[in-house]
């Protein structure tokens, strides 16, 4: 690899890197949303995913179960509270451990997404809201149609799986 630094154009050989990379450049002027998510890990280390409601914003892809940090909550706090309600759990913030971010420009917002890896809670997972559940593999993780900011997530999990 060529080196890069002060005194180099920062480019090695035929590749750009990041600098190739096809991704549309964050919109300036939206409102940021913070929304946290989690992977939840059975014993399998199979990882859970819910399907969005068709009458909800992006409605009919999957996604790591979470939801907005509301005004002066911590997003630990807003985990314990969604899991609850989406999914009949009690986990403690303690059992959360934090994996990675995303950050990403729908048309009318921009969203911040920390993700969590979660393998230890209370009660069994019910779909409280009438949702779809999936536990599916890391290497299956693809086979599910998901929001845009949620796919780079993917091989966050596959690699640290």
């Amino acid at each position: 690899m060529a080196p890069t630094g002060p005194d180099t154009e920062g480019v090695a050989g035929d590749e750009d890197g990041c600098f190739s990379a096809d991704i549309p450049p964050p919109r300036v002027g939206l409102p940021v949303v913070t929304v946290v998510a989690v992977a939840l890990l059975d014993a399998d280390a199979r990882i859970l995913l819910a399907q969005r409601p068709a009458h909800k914003h992006l409605g009919g892809l999957w996604e790591f179960p979470g939801g907005k940090v509301e005004p002066g909550e911590t997003p630990e706090a807003a985990l314990v509270r969604e899991l609850h309600e989406e999914l009949g759990v009690d986990i403690r913030a303690s059992c959360l451990a934090p994996l990675s971010f995303v950050s990403h420009s729908y048309e009318k917002f921009h969203l911040l997404m920390p993700l969590y890896v979660c393998r230890q809670w209370r009660g069994r997972v019910t779909a409280k809201e009438g949702q779809q559940l999936a536990w599916v593999r890391a290497e299956r993780l693809r086979d599910y149609a998901m929001p845009p900011a949620d796919e780079p997530l993917i091989p966050v999990l596959q690699d640290w799986l």
